[in-house]
């Protein structure tokens, strides 16, 4: 097995920790906006819930690429 595999596969599994990342930033935001403005709270929640989702499907991306790169070694 060629040690190249496995770096390129460690690097993509890189993709969760902005992931992680931007769902903690996302998640203060939210709160600080429904902190300030309590009324707007489901337009908040809804654009806070699209945001995480497109952080978790960057991860999911991530760790696939990691997975075909691991099995192709």
């Amino acid at each position: 097995m060629d040690l190249s595999f496995l770096i390129g596969a460690g690097i993509a599994v890189l993709a969760g920790v902005g992931a992680g990342i931007g769902i903690g930033v996302a998640t203060s935001g939210a709160s600080q906006a429904i902190s300030r403005q309590p009324e707007a709270s489901g337009k908040i929640m809804t654009v806070f819930f699209l945001g995480i989702a497109l952080a978790e499907a960057t991860a999911i991306y991530g760790f696939v690429i990691a997975i075909l790169i691991f099995t192709k070694a």
